[in-house]
């Protein structure tokens, strides 16, 4: 049966909470039949995950019954203009546990699935994060199959039985075309780069100073991958034959991630590769696994970071355009690995201002207690071990030096002391 053949009004119901794979995971058959029967089914929340814009313009997001939820704000920002985005700001280790324990009830899941594997059975295509979650407690699961969806054996399987209908397409995944990184990505991708010795295992966040540092790897060896997310440039640096995952402590020669996100090479890389494997949420990001592997180097980017070292992953100008995200999660695994780098990386200045600041202007999403290694262009300031007095000349020493001036004068704020302390 065709996506557009299928009756949905037979299965999600008004009130429901719809979820599906976000990204390119996203079984766009599904969804476009989704906003096609919105006004029939009535009212319905569904939870989207990170945005993609999709090439049919048929968004069921656009519809006005419709309300998004997701714990991010990148791509929703037509229902963050129409006052229908609803953000849920969790870990994102927690959102697979959310719905383990029915505090988030998904009553509809919407999947995208492989084609069938050897053993005859389907996987999920591009996404095992809380997806399997989702196909395991779900009311109603309803699967698109599309033949073109890479199969990655080593991830979740489609169980016939928890599958109300199948539906069968054949269609290029969604794809994220990989981020331009200029002079100042490649500056702080080279401050990173002298850090990540040889064995590391590496968790690369989105964005494009993350993706400029894994360019800046070509010439380690014996790497390890362990990250939420793998796109285009982890997939590259597979293939340079820097990554083996021999040295990483655990999944010996076995690229871990938890969802696919990039352009067709990185779907090529992966599909019919017993090289990658994609696992939910409970293990990328499970603090014990992170905490045994290798030299674990984590590698995200912020909003800002204050003068004490709290981080701001979410808010920007008042408008929610991050997340929670993985980043505390991965950045405690990292403080727990032997050799581990938490590592957060952003240019200095955004459109004039520094990033770089005295008082957040959005909330801590990363605290003080988990201050991490903080890379500009300007250099790296380790915050690890360091008291408030000594992590503020850190960051001076990091921020534009046409900012250094002001952040020097700035109050500091209650319990952030303006004085060096003694040793």
């Amino acid at each position: 049966m065709r996506p557009e053949q299928l009756d949905l009004t037979s299965f999600v119901r008004a009130g429901d909470l719809v979820m599906w794979g976000q990204a390119c995971a996203r079984p766009i058959g599904l969804t476009a039949v989704l906003a096609d029967q919105a006004a029939q089914i009535g009212p319905v929340r569904c939870f989207a995950g990170l945005g993609i814009d999709d090439p049919t313009g048929r968004s069921v997001l656009d519809a006005p019954a419709v309300v998004t939820m997701s714990y991010t704000g990148m791509g929703h920002r037509r229902a963050e203009a129409a006052g229908r985005l609803e953000v849920l700001p969790a870990h994102y280790s927690a959102i697979a546990a959310a719905i383990d324990d029915r505090r988030l009830v998904v009553d509809v899941a919407l999947v995208q699935a492989t084609r069938a594997a050897p053993d005859g059975l389907h996987r999920l295509a591009l996404a095992a994060d809380y997806m399997e979650a989702a196909l395991r407690h779900a009311r109603v699961v309803i699967a698109e199959v599309n033949e073109q969806a890479p199969l990655v054996v080593d991830a979740p399987v489609v169980r016939p039985e928890r599958v109300a209908a199948w539906v069968e397409s054949s269609y290029e995944p969604l794809t994220s075309p990989p981020s331009e990184s200029g002079a100042v990505e490649r500056m702080i991708s080279a401050h990173i780069a002298d850090l990540v010795q040889d064995g590391s295992t590496l968790q690369v966040g989105l964005g494009k100073v993350p993706e400029a540092v894994v360019a800046a790897l070509v010439d380690r060896r014996e790497l390890g991958i362990h990250s939420g997310t793998v796109g285009d440039a982890l997939a590259r640096l597979v293939e340079t034959g820097a990554v083996t995952n021999a040295k990483k402590g655990r999944d010996h020669g076995v690229s871990v991630t938890g969802l696919v996100m990039g352009s067709r090479a990185v779907f090529d890389a992966v599909d019919d590769n017993p090289s990658f494997a994609l696992r939910p949420i409970g293990y990328t990001h499970d603090p014990d696994v992170l905490a045994s592997l290798r030299q674990l180097v984590t590698i995200n980017s912020a909003i800002e970071v204050d003068l004490s070292g709290q981080v701001n992953c979410e808010v920007a100008a008042g408008r929610y355009v991050g997340a929670v995200g993985g980043a505390l999660d991965f950045l405690r695994g990292a403080s727990r690995s032997r050799g581990g780098l938490p590592i957060i990386a952003l240019p200095s200045t955004a459109g004039g201002r520094s990033r770089i600041v005295n008082t957040l202007s959005g909330p801590v999403t990363i605290p003080r207690g988990d201050a991490p290694i903080v890379v500009t262009e300007h250099g790296v300031a380790d915050l690890r071990g360091l008291s408030l007095a000594r992590r503020r000349e850190c960051l001076l020493a990091v921020a534009d030096p046409a900012h250094v001036t002001a952040l020097e004068h700035s109050q500091p704020v209650p319990g952030n002391l303006s004085t060096r302390e003694s040793p």
